[in-house]
């Protein structure tokens, strides 16, 4: 896999001072849940599973979640497990050549949202050896006391089958937004991640939940940082699980409820220079970004990266390129995370930056520029007078 492989050569070589690097499900965990981007939701009822999967791999995405939760009625669950058992058994026969298909395993990351622990032994068992098509389970409500048996049932499977499979726990569970009880159960979650530390890709942020325990809804005009009660949940999770010091673990931004056409209230929040100044003007993508209501979208994005979390969790295609072009490097953090990185052997030290617009101090900074060196790794580095803007021109009108 590797991002913005439905880029032309040409395109990717105008775009790009360092191309998107390779990476497949074998890949070390660090880069796979660097990788994640924009970890697109689809319900596990849709009838043309397998064909939306290959449909959205070859539109850039590369991670999905075929959900078995939320995103689909109680009374269905019978028939979205069968049927989400069928479309993978027909992936894998597909990717050995059992099945008329394409055989080249072009497929993003494949997680399932699970509703209880065993549901994981059980699909496990179903699937057979269509499992290996998986990356892992997403595991809803998270907490100590919730989790522990999700993880033991995964590990269960893992030591069965061979697999390296994964969990990305979701907090979402009303004991996070009850600030009395909000210390004690990040600990708990804490505690249990650290148990179990190798089978976790990625902590995922489940701000619908947490909003919907005091009838919250955010409008497409403000982020999810302009909510308090949810931008303080948001705090305090990086605080306890997203720290630099080799406890951490890759946060990942919460959802983008919005993708319909409606009436703004307020005037867009997208500014129209980063387009204007492109060649070509981009400002038929930035008004086809502010009909879908993406403007907000990309703020958001752009809060998601300075408060420490990186990939989101989506429920629209449309809101993927968003997320992947904001994921580049772009030249100016690159060349400040390598100088940073370069004067780091020497033993510290401040330097200018070489865009001559800021002071880089190598000891604060150095975790910094590890995680920006990462994220190039991936998305790749722009070239310097590439903005985001047409990062994103390239991939919505390729």
């Amino acid at each position: 896999m590797r991002h913005f492989s439905q880029l032309d050569a040409e395109t990717r070589q105008r775009l790009f001072l360092h191309e998107p690097g390779h990476f497949d499900r074998d890949s070390p965990p660090d880069v796979l849940s660097a990788a994640l981007g924009a970890t697109l939701y689809s319900p596990g009822t849709r009838p043309h599973l397998l064909q939306d999967v290959r449909k959205q791999a070859a539109r850039g995405v590369t991670s999905m979640v075929l959900c078995l939760e939320d995103a689909i009625d109680d009374r269905e669950v019978p028939a979205a497990e069968a049927n989400v058992v069928s479309q993978l058994t027909g992936l894998a026969e597909q990717a050995t050549g059992a099945r008329p298909g394409p055989a080249s395993g072009d497929w993003p990351l494949l997680f399932l949202r699970v509703r209880h622990p065993a549901q994981i032994t059980d699909l496990a068992d179903r699937l057979g050896p269509a499992l290996r098509v998986l990356s892992g389970f997403v595991l809803p409500k998270f907490t100590e006391e919730t989790g522990l048996p999700y993880l033991e049932a995964l590990a269960e499977v893992r030591a069965r089958s061979g697999l390296r499979l994964f969990a990305m726990p979701v907090l979402e569970s009303p004991e996070l937004a009850h600030l009395e009880r909000r210390a004690e159960t990040l600990s708990g979650v804490a505690r249990v991640l650290e148990k179990f530390r190798e089978q976790i890709l990625a902590v995922r942020l489940g701000v619908t939940d947490l909003s919907s325990a005091y009838g919250l809804r955010r409008p497409p005009e403000l982020t999810a940082y302009d909510v308090q009660l949810v931008a303080s949940v948001i705090g305090d999770v990086v605080n306890v699980l997203g720290r630099s010091d080799g406890s951490g673990f890759t946060i990942t931004g919460p959802v983008w409820e919005y993708f319909p056409v409606q009436e703004r209230k307020f005037k867009p929040q997208l500014r129209s220079s980063p387009f204007a100044d492109t060649e070509p003007p981009t400002e038929e993508v930035r008004r086809r970004l502010i009909a879908h209501d993406l403007d907000g979208l990309i703020r958001e994005i752009e809060l998601d990266r300075a408060n420490g979390l990186l990939g989101k969790t989506c429920i629209h295609p449309s809101h993927v390129p968003a997320v992947h072009a904001l994921a580049v490097a772009t030249h100016e953090e690159w060349s400040d995370a390598v100088d940073i990185l370069h004067q780091d052997r020497g033993g510290g030290g401040v330097l200018r930056s070489a865009y001559t617009n800021k002071m880089n101090e190598v000891k604060p900074h150095r975790a910094w520029a590890r995680r920006v060196m990462l994220r190039a790794s991936v998305f790749g580095v722009a070239r310097e007078d590439v903005t985001f803007a047409e990062l994103l021109a390239a991939c919505l009108c390729p």
